[in-house]
């Protein structure tokens, strides 16, 4: 390597910082570095060396740094203070020396050693850029390009200056995505690997729904209606709890939208997947109502300490309070976070209001309640069998 060869490589160097996206300066110190090991290591393994690079001159240094002390222990890396003195007449002990490199020295295999030195350094200087751009987007949504999928049925998607994988656990059931597509992913986890950063991405994630009702639903996006819970069954079907802030907004209506157009627009994104909308409810017993909708159910009792809750079903309405595959019980459950037991019963009376509102004057002491309670259960004593369903999606029907 000749010193007419170094302006052209400090040139190229530029290009591929610009190229790759890469702070040149940091290009050119790794450079430094890996020329540096590689001169260390193949030419003079027990001398000190240092090497600069001008961006500007494309000049390169190779310095060969020595200590002055006052005896030798270790010429390669010292010098002593006569020997000095007749360099330099103001060197003093402790001072460093810096001792040109003939460029003759340069062999092929130091060259070709800090070639492969400084493609590793871009390589991790790519890998850090991409780490750090994604990290501070963990936990967001993002639009992506898929660009394949491997033999493991993980679909890869490009975000840009990375490449997120969205493995089977985290695609909605029965999409198919094609190279090309644009999708809306959520990105679920950036970690760092030896092989570099590894981004996961979901659509199966609940996040990704309430991030599409923020963005389909104006009213969702302000916090005039809030989305207080959400459970999901990707690609089959949601529940979403809402609650409004303003008496004069309806949050179920805001959601749905004229025609409906609102959450179409939101079930489109996510392959037609069905989305109910329910009312949230302070009072427990009625939130537990609401999320087994459709479905029309009777007295529920509710045990805050247990997590669970008991509610009674004639047989009419057993099979849809229960759901295909016990789905709408199992959502409601995961939406409300109490364990659900559905009691059937041959028919329930107009004493359900009144027996809801019984066990809610019992809480208040009224003296009445007990009475009213003891004839409920009666009226509810030939319940023939229980369907249970768990906030953690486990379900069992009992005979």
């Amino acid at each position: 390597m000749t010193q007419s060869d170094i302006p052209n490589f400090a040139e190229a160097l530029k290009e591929v910082a610009q190229l790759r996206n890469i702070n040149e300066l940091a290009l050119i110190e790794a450079f430094e570095q890996s020329l540096s090991q590689a001169y260390t290591r193949n030419v003079e393994p027990d001398k000190r060396v240092e090497v600069h690079l001008d961006p500007e001159s494309g000049e390169l240094e190779v310095l060969i740094v020595r200590e002055v002390v006052e005896k030798v222990e270790d010429e390669n890396v010292q010098i002593s203070l006569a020997d000095a003195l007749e360099l330099d007449p103001e060197v003093e002990i402790g001072m460093e020396m810096e001792f040109p490199v003939d460029q003759e020295k340069f062999s092929r295999i130091a060259l070709q050693a800090a070639k492969q030195t400084l493609t590793q350094k871009m390589r991790e200087t790519e890998r850090n850029l991409v780490f750090n751009e994604y990290k501070d987007k963990e936990g967001q949504v993002i639009n992506a390009t898929v660009v394949r999928m491997d033999n493991k049925q993980n679909y890869f998607v490009e975000l840009g200056s990375g490449e997120a994988i969205l493995p089977p656990r985290e695609q909605i059931p029965g999409e198919r995505l094609l190279n090309g597509n644009r999708v809306k992913v959520y990105l679920k986890e950036v970690r760092k690997t030896p092989k570099g950063p590894t981004i996961l991405a979901s659509r199966a994630d609940e996040r990704l729904l309430d991030y599409l009702l923020k963005q389909e639903i104006p009213e969702v996006a302000n916090g005039i209606v809030e989305v207080k819970a959400i459970s999901r069954e990707a690609g089959q079907r949601s529940k979403v709890a809402v609650y409004s802030h303003n008496s004069n907004v309806d949050p179920i209506g805001a959601c749905i939208g004229h025609r409906g157009n609102r959450i179409q627009a939101v079930t489109g994104e996510l392959g037609r997947e069905r989305v109910d909308v329910i009312l949230w409810d302070a009072n427990t017993r009625e939130f537990i109502r609401n999320a087994l909708s459709p479905a029309k159910v009777g007295f529920i009792e509710v045990n805050a300490d247990t997590g669970e809750a008991a509610v009674t079903v004639t047989s009419d309405q057993l099979s849809l309070a229960i759901g295909k595959g016990g789905q709408n019980v199992r959502l409601a459950a995961k939406l409300t976070g109490f364990k659900i037991d559905l009691r059937e019963t041959q028919a329930v009376s107009d004493l359900d209001a009144a027996m809801q509102q019984a066990m809610q004057d019992e809480a208040g002491g009224n003296e009445t309640s007990s009475s009213a309670k003891s004839a409920f259960d009666a009226l509810f004593k030939d319940a023939k069998s229980v369907a249970t369903a768990s906030p953690d999606g486990t379900q069992d029907i009992q005979e």
